[in-house]
């Protein structure tokens, strides 16, 4: 069996979580293990310097005591000894000298460098101050003090240094580096172990969650448990599982079209076949003629009935494209589709107006919102007989907006006014024919507005009232009141 072919990565492709936290946990380290190296090098070399450094204060401590001032000259007394005990280290070389500020040397070594008479401007007498020097090429540390009697003048003090060499200063940092790097050679890999173990019992949720969902099967869209799961995690499942959601929504919808359709379409379809067929034998050409008028209105109602299924699907699917809404004047709208259906009504004889109590603006699709009210006006002309009426209308009230369509056909019980909004329910007594889709859609559509539709008896006596109420975005004229009946427009 052949290995399946390894994904190639691109350059926009994401690296693995762990890989990527990995990093951005290993990269300071790395970044601060040289810095440091850098501090522990300074800090040592400031350690190992200060006993050295009281050492040498303490030799220039003990020159100046043996230095007196007789008669304002200054007199100098150090034994052999005394010059050992100053001199006696065996790893570093010791110079010292004592001289006057004309730079006469009255002890110690003539090779050792002469002081910058400029560092040592503003030194106090008796103060014992630090240089860095250089002496055959070897870097010394000198301790040094200024030393008068009273009264003295500063050009007559005497000036007593001592200097080292830097070698057990060096080993000692050297040795306080080396305690202190050495040990991170092991606990820098270690802790890259611990980092990597950590991540890797901290990332199996992530795991577990990828395991779960591999393991679904294709049909299986109910959400996901977020028992036991990191708190990081919930925002994730809850997003998936709202995901999976408007997923089952959608499959629901394209499934109950399907069933729809085949259910709905069997008629029409076998209507139009028994009419093809009687056509086929006819010989004549009135009854012929008949025949394909009856094939022509059985395509029609087809056409009808499979653009309302898609319609339908459409909207309960939560297309994308028809969910943008947008603020939209309600009365402008109505008042532009009621002029597309005045040549229907002139050809059955229905008289349709149109009323309206100002702008009443919503928030809205107006392809959605054209689509409920051409159901609502095609379903109210449908139910009216010759000579009645229909009028539709908006009013604006409150916080609502408030649409209306009125008409004066065959009516409505209050038992029948919720089940008309079903999928393919009609009117028990109408006469007329239809699908039963046109108040379903109306209802999908009035609840992705956020609005509520009705069907009711006309309190008139006759006729029925399909009214939808929309939050309104903002009234223009909340205010004025709509005139009782209203004032009735011929568009």
């Amino acid at each position: 069996m052949k290995n399946p072919p390894k994904t190639r990565r691109t350059p926009d492709s994401q690296r693995s979580l762990f890989g990527e936290i990995l990093d951005w946990m290993l990269a300071p380290l790395l970044f601060v293990w040289p810095i440091s190296i850098v501090l522990t090098h300074y800090f040592a070399n400031n350690v190992a310097a200060f006993p050295y450094d009281q050492a040498l204060r303490e030799d220039v401590a003990a020159i100046s005591r043996q230095l007196k001032f007789v008669n304002g000259k200054p007199v100098i007394n150090l034994p052999g000894a005394a010059r050992a005990v100053i001199r006696s280290d065996e790893i570093d070389s010791v110079y010292f000298h004592v001289l006057t500020r004309n730079g006469r040397v009255l002890a110690g070594d003539k090779e050792f460098p002469l002081p910058d008479q400029s560092r040592l401007a503003g030194v106090e007498p008796g103060e014992i101050h630090f240089r860095d020097d250089e002496l055959n090429g070897r870097e010394l540390r000198v301790a040094y003090s200024y030393l008068h009697d009273a009264g003295m003048p500063p050009g007559k003090w005497v000036l007593v240094e001592v200097g080292e060499t830097l070698e057990k200063r060096a080993q000692l940092a050297n040795k306080i580096i080396a305690s202190v790097i050495i040990p991170q050679f092991i606990i820098i890999p270690l802790a890259v172990l611990l980092v990597w173990f950590g991540l890797t019992k901290g990332l199996q949720p992530l795991t577990r969650l990828r395991e779960t969902i591999e393991a679904r099967q294709s049909a299986d869209l109910s959400p996901i448990s977020n028992r036991r799961v990191p708190e990081e995690l919930e925002p994730l499942i809850g997003a998936f599982n709202a995901m999976l959601e408007r997923m089952k929504r959608n499959v629901d919808a394209q499934q109950r079209f399907i069933a729809d359709a085949a259910h709905q379409m069997r008629t029409p379809l076998a209507g139009l076949k028994t009419q093809a067929q009687l056509a086929l034998r006819e010989s004549n050409p009135r009854q012929l003629q008949n025949s394909l008028r009856q094939i022509a209105t059985g395509v029609d109602r087809a056409s009808r009935l499979v653009n309302q299924l898609l319609t339908l699907a459409r909207t309960e699917a939560g297309d994308q494209l028809h969910q943008q809404q947008d603020p939209l004047d309600l009365d402008q709208l109505l008042r532009e589709v009621v002029g597309d259906w005045v040549m229907r009504a002139v050809e059955d004889r229905i008289d349709l107006g149109f009323e309206t109590s100002g702008p009443a603006i919503i928030r809205g699709n107006p392809f959605l919102l054209r689509e409920l009210v051409n159901n609502l006006i095609d379903n109210a002309l449908r139910y009216t007989p010759e000579g009645g009426q229909v009028t539709c209308r908006v009013v604006g009230h409150g916080d609502f907006a408030i649409l209306e369509v009125e008409d004066s056909g065959v009516g409505i019980s209050e038992a029948q006014s919720e089940r008309v909004f079903e999928r393919f329910c009609r009117v028990d007594d109408a006469a007329t024919e239809g699908s039963g889709l046109g108040l379903a859609i109306v209802r999908e559509i009035a609840g992705q507005h956020r609005a509520s539709a009705s069907l009711s008896p006309n309190p008139k006596g006759r006729g029925a009232i399909a009214r939808v109420i929309f939050p309104a975005w903002h009234l223009v004229h909340p205010d004025i009141p709509p005139e009782p009946g209203g004032h009735a427009e011929k568009p």
